[in-house]
């Protein structure tokens, strides 16, 4: 299997988990949202290097975009 392929998969389910964890979905929950998320969109799409970041990261924007109804890279 390609590597960016288990990476991308790995991040998916670490996002699934942090869902369930963080905020009592259910597991058809969380997999509705994060694949419905325009995050998941931008995961698969291996020319935006988004693969490459960590889960935790990721899971923040995927929050944001939830809050707020899009994707925010916030300063630190």
């Amino acid at each position: 299997m390609d590597i960016r392929k288990e990476l991308i998969e790995a991040i998916i389910q670490e996002l699934i988990k942090f869902l369930c964890e963080d905020e009592e979905y259910s597991i058809e929950q969380a997999m509705e949202i994060v694949y419905n998320s325009k995050i998941f969109e931008k995961i698969l799409d291996v020319e935006t290097g988004l693969y490459k970041e960590s889960p935790s990261f990721i899971y923040e924007l995927l929050k944001d975009e939830l809050n707020d109804g899009f994707i925010i890279q916030k300063e630190q």
